[in-house]
């Protein structure tokens, strides 16, 4: 699985990565952002294990973040 964006940076000059791509989009990036902060600060998994389920997921398809 590549990590690379399909999309152009939305900042000149900057190579495409998650926040550039977003940026194209401000809205979609603000909305993005308070969904992952609610998937992150509430629900019945506690956050060591999301952290691990993190960590897990970026080795697993090679992200650099």
């Amino acid at each position: 699985m590549s990590t690379t964006p399909r999309v152009s940076s939305a900042i000149a000059g900057q190579p495409p990565h998650f926040g550039s791509v977003m940026a194209q989009q401000p809205e979609l990036l603000q909305r993005f952002g308070a969904l992952y902060a609610t998937f992150w600060s509430h629900g019945v998994v506690d956050h060591r294990t999301k952290e691990v389920a993190r960590m897990r997921n970026a080795r697993i398809t090679d992200c650099g973040y």
